[in-house]
């Protein structure tokens, strides 16, 4: 069911949305956990680093798919708010063209390069092979994993959040039960781990696109919309492109970090990718909030109601900081059950390197949540300098620090440059919501 965020009381209309869209990115971080955890569990901690390790590589393809997302989703949400139907249906069928032509070139590089980024990591000889089969599976399914990401950004920008959520928790549970199904009766290892993401995400994503074209015949318009458009594709671009980079450097910079911990062996690596599973279950969440966030912001702004957005800034906040409280608690708590949660008889480099991650990190959550709030407005306004701007900032201390503090403090150190970037970005990117002029804005 389509909704109108333009209408109502902003704090009750922006949290019934965004709750159904919090419980959707839980099931979908279910795909990399039920990775992790069957590996870990049912495979061995070699197997568990082997897809904590191809993971931070997969990431740079998500981003093209994330980008291709929030670029639909904003300028769909600005034509859905003012009731501009048909230019609405041309910017949709404009994306699903664009992004098939940008997957299949990313298909083609990551087939051809794979083994070289591996390798580019510092990938340790006992775990290279299965990280390069699980990642060659998982370029496989990037069409599934590009159209399922532009479909949910349609549900939306329309204003449901709740048909995605639908999808996705039974494919996620779907997939929970096929890794396990595939390792311990099939014994295929890593490629059933991957193979069973592989069917249930295509699944979900064709299941997806399908209700996409059900809704659209709904939607009525005086005369047939154009399939495709080079004026919308530079709208959708000038947003899309931004949120590519933004995510991609991240992924560099996510790589470049996995390669310095690499160097400190495999222990490590298994401890790193239990508890980055855990902390990106956090941050991916609280991310997919911002993007409700930017989703109501552009309908408001479409609709000539930039007066409502500050209140929706706020009820934000108040949302993802709810979220927070407990979730940080329980990672302070209870850290080391969570990384046995992933390890089948791990040794205690790996228990250590897991349990410090989530507790230098957990207490900023409430922090980085306050940037990914004050991002969303951002990019729900088109202010994507500025938003760039803030998450650079974050990536470059990050990186940059993990590779002079782990010289003192070892692996630690890596770990602490964290809470520093987040910090410094969220100031950042606070202060550029606080200036923004709604009269030159709507302008």
């Amino acid at each position: 069911m389509n909704k109108d965020l333009t209408v109502g009381k902003p704090s009750t209309v922006l949290w019934k949305f965004c709750l159904p869209l919090f419980g959707s990115v839980i099931f979908q971080q279910l795909y990399n956990l039920a990775d992790s955890f069957v590996a870990g569990k049912f495979i061995n901690e070699n197997a568990l680093a082997a897809v904590g390790n191809s993971y931070e590589i997969t990431l740079i393809f998500i981003a093209f798919a994330f980008g291709c997302n929030i670029g639909c989703s904003v300028i769909v949400s600005q034509l859905f708010g003012a009731k501009k139907y048909k230019d609405l249906k041309t910017a949709v069928y404009t994306t699903l063209i664009a992004s098939g032509i940008l997957c299949a070139l990313l298909m083609v590089l990551g087939l051809s390069l794979g083994s070289s980024l591996l390798h580019l990591i510092n990938t340790p000889d006992n775990i290279f092979d299965d990280s390069l089969l699980y990642l060659q599976i998982y370029v496989l399914g990037l069409p599934f994993v590009f159209y399922y990401n532009v479909a949910t950004g349609i549900f939306s920008a329309l204003g449901d959040s709740k048909t995605p959520f639908i999808f996705l928790a039974c494919s996620s549970v779907s997939n929970i039960a096929m890794d396990i199904l595939f390792v311990t009766a099939f014994g295929m290892g890593v490629a059933g781990v991957a193979w069973a993401t592989f069917i249930c995400q295509g699944v979900s994503c064709i299941l997806s696109v399908l209700f996409v074209f059900l809704r659209f015949s709904k939607i009525k318009t005086d005369e047939k919309a154009p399939i495709f458009s080079f004026d919308l594709l530079k709208k959708i671009s000038i947003v899309a492109i931004p949120s590519i980079l933004q995510q991609s450097f991240i992924s560099v910079g996510n790589i470049i970090i996995q390669g310095i911990i690499n160097t400190f062996g495999s222990a490590v690596i298994a401890g790193y990718s239990a508890s980055i599973k855990l902390n990106n279950l956090v941050i991916t969440s609280l991310t997919t909030l911002g993007n409700g966030i930017s989703n109501f912001t552009a309908q408001n702004l479409g609709a000539d109601k930039p007066e409502r957005i500050k209140e929706g800034f706020r009820a934000g906040i108040k949302l993802v900081w709810i979220i927070c409280i407990p979730l940080v608690l329980l990672y302070l708590i209870a850290s080391n059950q969570l990384v046995y949660f992933f390890l089948d008889n791990p040794s205690t480099t790996a228990i250590e390197t897991g349990v410090m991650i989530l507790r230098i990190v957990s207490p900023f959550y409430f922090i980085i949540s306050l940037k990914l709030v004050s991002d969303g407005v951002l990019r729900g306004a088109g202010m994507m300098n500025k938003f760039m701007i803030a998450t650079f900032t974050d990536l470059i201390l990050r990186v940059t620090l993990a590779k002079i503090l782990s010289i003192p403090f070892g692996a630690t150190g890596i770990w602490m440059a964290w809470p520093i970037g987040w910090t410094v970005a969220t100031v950042l990117s606070f202060v550029f919501y606080r200036k923004i002029k709604w009269n030159k804005v709507k302008k």
